[in-house]
């Protein structure tokens, strides 16, 4: 795996929001947009790399600032002394095209005080005159999907952006073993539903080994009954996206599947009807 791929830090030079990465699932860079700078998330993933033993900042996103950062690194790429950044040395020119604008960052973007702010800056920069072609991309757990507050920030989003929602596990027992949440799966995959009627979505399901062992098949049976569930209600998924850890997580009892397992598991997927990529 080339550096940049491995290295994914969520800062970038004296920036407080904004960050490049070179993203395996985006084939290219993918420029962050850290909507929890205050490191806050409803979940508590066991595979999570968010070093919170440090705090965080204003959870209150400053628009101006996130609007001068955004465009500092559009010009910075446009000039292309963003591809020549040390981040990016040794990285293929192939991967070295922005992708797209990624709402994710250190916890869960949907729970952004300032969501909709920061979904119509991005749109309003993007629609300038000179701006670099790019896809808004919405990495998210779905649990807060429903919020009046990101449906009207998904308003600025086209038929060509992607919502990425995870789902990692087809029973209530192993999610909350891998997700440590108290919110339930069954709201999760409504938020699914509802979203997925409106417009094709990116399910993205990370398996892992933790605390010696991996996802059993009852466990995988059940997830592909989630997913087919989904399917009969009328939710367009796009594509799963099965994959595991790349880089080192903050707990050292969860470990990377193999690849051999992921393969099983994105084919059982297929077998339902839909596309898989395993990353």
């Amino acid at each position: 795996m080339i550096p940049a791929v491995k290295n994914h830090p969520r800062s970038f030079e004296d920036n407080r929001y904004v960050y490049p990465v070179v993203s395996r699932r985006s084939r290219g860079i993918s420029i962050g947009i850290n909507m929890n700078p205050d490191k806050f998330c409803n979940f508590d993933c066991v595979y999570c790399q968010v070093d919170r033993t440090t705090s965080g900042i204003d959870p209150n996103i400053d628009i101006l600032i996130l609007e001068s950062e955004l465009r500092a690194m559009i010009d910075l790429y446009q000039s292309e002394q963003l591809q020549k950044h040390p981040n990016f040395e040794d990285t293929p020119p192939a991967l070295l095209h922005l992708n797209d604008v990624a709402l994710s960052g250190d916890g869960e973007p949907t729970i952004c005080k300032n969501f909709t702010q920061v979904c119509e800056c991005v749109n309003r920069v993007r629609r300038e005159p000179g701006c670099p072609k790019f896809k808004l991309v919405l990495i998210t757990n779905a649990t807060g999907l429903h919020r009046p507050e990101v449906q009207r920030g998904l308003e600025f989003f086209s038929d060509k952006d992607e919502i990425w929602a995870k789902l990692d596990a087809g029973t209530d027992d192993y999610f909350q073993k891998i997700d440590r949440t108290g919110l339930k799966l069954e709201p999760i995959l409504n938020n699914l539903l509802m979203e997925g009627r409106k417009r094709p979505v990116i399910i993205q399901s990370l398996f892992l080994e933790y605390q010696g062992q991996g996802p059993d098949d009852a466990e995988i049976r059940a997830y592909l009954d989630r997913l087919a569930w989904l399917q009969r209600q009328g939710c367009r998924v796009q594509l799963v996206q099965v994959y595991s850890i790349a880089r080192p997580p903050a707990e050292s009892a969860a470990k990377p599947l193999g690849k051999e397992r992921l393969e099983a598991i994105a084919a059982r997927v297929r077998a339902l009807g839909l596309e898989a990529e395993v990353y």
